[in-house]
């Protein structure tokens, strides 16, 4: 499989925030690309590793919890990760993966579905199935415009607002700091999740914190 990184950390958002986990950074992505991406180094920096490696360099940590991330991760669920994902399942590992939902992964099973649904050029980004499959909802927003249509699509999409985390953007702790009021007032008024970025509040940019 494509693997742009393995490490063992604190999730720092969304559902299992603050909880040990091991994160499988997989690499590519897929069409339209996000410009804001803060993990564009995974959509072309990789190197190929076997299923038994990847087993292999897991039994090093001390946990079972695994997050399985990008990039797009499904880009690679009939090339490796399907299999994968079915032997971390039978030694006892609890997934979640972090996708745009730009792929079809309503064949998952038994794992956490967290969707980052991305709006790129005028429009969400979204295959539509994807929706009523994905456990839970995570957005980045920037400003009151993000808000805006992270409302509008959580309300034509009838999705309960409990589904629903909102980050506030900032690769770097200062700006992340910065647009925390803006998102906590919101969620706050709109009765949905404020979800902080506790490794980027902690480290800023670093990679594999």
């Amino acid at each position: 499989m494509r693997v742009n990184e393995i490490f063992y950390s604190l999730q720092g958002e969304g559902p299992w925030i603050g909880l040990p986990s091991i994160f499988i950074r997989l690499g590519g992505c897929v069409e339209p690309y996000c410009s804001w991406c803060d993990t564009k180094y995974a959509w072309y920096d990789y190197r190929d590793i076997s299923l038994n490696e990847i087993m292999a360099t897991l039994k090093e940590f001390p946990c079972k919890r695994v997050v399985i991330t990008g990039g797009e991760p499904f880009v690679q669920w009939n090339s490796g990760l399907s299999r994968l994902h079915e032997m971390l399942l039978a030694l006892g590992y609890k997934l979640q993966y972090e996708t745009s939902g730009k792929i079809d992964f309503t064949s998952c099973r038994n794992a956490l579905i967290v969707c980052s649904p991305k709006y790129i050029e005028g429009k969400w980004v979204i295959e539509r199935q994807n929706i009523e499959r994905a456990d839970v909802f995570k957005f980045i927003a920037h400003n009151d415009e993000d808000l805006f249509r992270i409302e509008r699509f959580v309300e034509e999409n009838k999705i309960d607002k409990e589904r629903v985390y909102i980050m506030p953007e900032g690769a770097d702790r200062e700006k992340q700091i910065e647009n925390m009021p803006r998102v906590f007032n919101f969620c706050r008024n709109k009765g949905f999740r404020m979800t902080p970025r506790l490794h980027i509040l902690a480290f800023g940019p670093k990679r594999g914190v």
